[in-house]
């Protein structure tokens, strides 16, 4: 897999809501290789106050303008540090890294479904099924969190947003849209993510209908690259047993049925 240094420049940077930085930096290779699903470790600044990479999901990349975009919250001082850099200021990014979501020609109906900051790595795979109209349900505890909804909808109309206390769009959890659609039965795969909640509510829906689906999963990082253990995941093993694996290297995405969440 294809995994480099980059020294990138910034070339635009918003604050979409409160705490939410849209960032886009000059990438060509990035461009390049960079798959739906997966992700880049950024180096937040050279000194010792955040000394470890921070990984951050690929939204986006705009191969004319050889761009790659990305959309993070700000979280603690390596998110801060990062969020505070301006435009023309270079960034240090190793990636892109993980295994991507699965597109086939055999999964004609595809449903995407994200929540909260989960949304932010569906936008690039969404665009990549552009052409068969996916599904699209995304979820937000309230209206003044609510982004992205206007970039979905260009690529599929049938965007339909959800947020917990009905503030704005559905009134509910987006995971009760996703089984109304697949009462249904007409989708034949489901793509995720979203805090892990979310995620074992996808998996076992998915379960239920008899219908694959493909979770990219957050977790905390260390290297980004499966030498420390600090992402485990707990998995089903070839024996039928279960071992961990890194989200990191084995990851971020896993097909449904891998994955083991704790009761």
């Amino acid at each position: 897999m294809y995994k480099k240094i980059h020294l990138c420049k910034i070339t635009y940077k918003n604050e979409l809501v409160a705490g939410i930085i849209d960032m886009k930096v000059t990438g060509k290779e990035l461009c390049k290789h960079a798959k739906p699903g997966q992700f880049l470790n950024i180096k937040c600044e050279n000194g010792l106050t955040a000394i470890l990479r921070r990984p951050i999901s690929i939204c986006d990349i705009d191969q004319e303008k050889r761009e790659v975009r990305f959309i993070f919250q700000i979280k603690g001082d390596g998110t801060r540090l990062l969020a505070n850099k301006q435009i023309g200021e270079s960034v240090d990014i190793l990636g892109p890294l993980g295994n991507p979501f699965t597109i086939s020609d055999k999964y004609s109906s595809p449903i995407i479904i994200g929540g909260g900051i989960g949304v932010f790595p569906l936008l690039m795979l969404a665009k990549k099924l552009q052409n068969i109209q996916p599904k699209i349900l995304l979820g937000f505890r309230n209206k003044n969190l609510v982004v992205l909804e206007n970039e979905f909808k260009k690529v599929s109309p049938d965007t339909i947003v959800a947020t917990d206390d009905g503030s704005y769009g559905y009134h509910g959890y987006v995971t009760q849209l996703l089984k109304q659609n697949l009462e249904s039965k007409i989708n034949d795969i489901v793509y995720a993510c979203g805090p892990e909640p979310m995620l074992k509510i996808i998996k076992t829906l998915c379960e239920e209908y008899r219908i694959p689906c493909q979770l990219s999963m957050e977790q905390r990082m260390g290297c980004g690259i499966g030498a420390c253990l600090v992402c485990a995941c707990k998995t089903k093993s070839k024996d039928n047993d279960w071992e961990y694996k890194h989200v990191c290297k084995d990851g971020p995405v896993f097909w449904g049925n891998e994955v083991i969440f704790d009761e």
